[in-house]
């Protein structure tokens, strides 16, 4: 019973370091990663049709028998997290969230800059969060194409990044990645910042899931390989490419991939 599928979603491969945090806690299920890059980028679409797509996410899921899934999009996770819960009760849903409050906690005396989509950032849960952890010290920057850039690994990413990053140098000193893909970027963020501190939401994601999973004991403590089956909602076999290099680069861990 206890060593069933936990699905993992994003709207594209950046959920991979939400799930290479998971699998350093969990090292021992079945995972299903679902990498919806047909309808990427998540922060284009309306709320009711995003509800949609996500909702057939979770179909897929449930018809394997998952116990447990991870919204591993901040903008999936900010606009639909509530509705997906109300319906579908019976399986445990974890969700990614801007790691904003570590900002609160750790470095409130910072000057500090939120990096998101837009969609994330213009959602009522993001709005909530930052209004009751404001430190006063915080700029936010809706990084508009930052994330699909990252996806389609396009050559005038560092082009963009200058341009939108540059009037920061040296003027914060913690930044909260507040998407996904962002991580898979941090070396050239840091470069171009000259900054050292960096929030994410994927080790607080990760330990969650493990919390619920023990309180329900559903966690897998049999010693075995890490399984991983890894879908493209357009059969892109670059993104799966993409997606075993990360996955094996950032987990560290001995890895079957279905």
């Amino acid at each position: 019973m206890k060593d069933r599928y936990i699905g993992v979603f994003d709207s594209g491969i950046g959920g991979v370091t939400v799930l290479s945090e998971i699998i350093k806690l969990l090292p021992y299920e079945n995972y299903i990663y679902y990498s919806d890059s047909l309808n990427n980028p998540y922060g284009n679409i309306d709320d009711d049709k995003l509800f949609e797509i996500t909702c057939n996410i979770m179909d897929y899921f449930v018809s394997k028998n998952c116990k447990a899934v991870v919204i591993a999009c901040n903008t999936a996770s900010s606009k639909c997290s509530f509705k997906l819960r109300e319906k579908y009760k019976d399986i445990i849903i974890v969700c990614i969230e801007p790691a904003y409050k570590m900002v609160h906690d750790y470095a409130y005396t910072n000057n500090c800059l939120v990096m998101a989509t837009p969609g994330t950032i213009n959602s009522e849960k993001f709005k909530n969060l930052y209004n009751k952890y404001d430190n006063g010290k915080t700029t936010i920057l809706p990084c508009k194409y930052l994330a699909n850039m990252i996806e389609e690994d396009n050559e005038n990413l560092d082009n963009y990044l200058n341009e939108i990053l540059s009037p920061y140098k040296n003027k914060v000193s913690s930044v909260v990645l507040g998407c996904t893909h962002y991580p898979l970027i941090k070396d050239k963020i840091k470069n171009i910042l000259n900054n050292e501190m960096f929030f994410d939401g994927s080790i607080g994601c990760a330990k969650q899931l493990k919390k619920l999973l023990g309180e329900k004991d559903l966690i897998n403590n049999i010693n075995k390989v890490t399984k991983i089956k890894f879908i493209d909602s357009t059969n892109s076999n670059i993104k799966k490419e993409r997606f075993i290099k990360y996955i094996t680069k950032l987990s560290n861990g001995n890895i079957d991939f279905q």
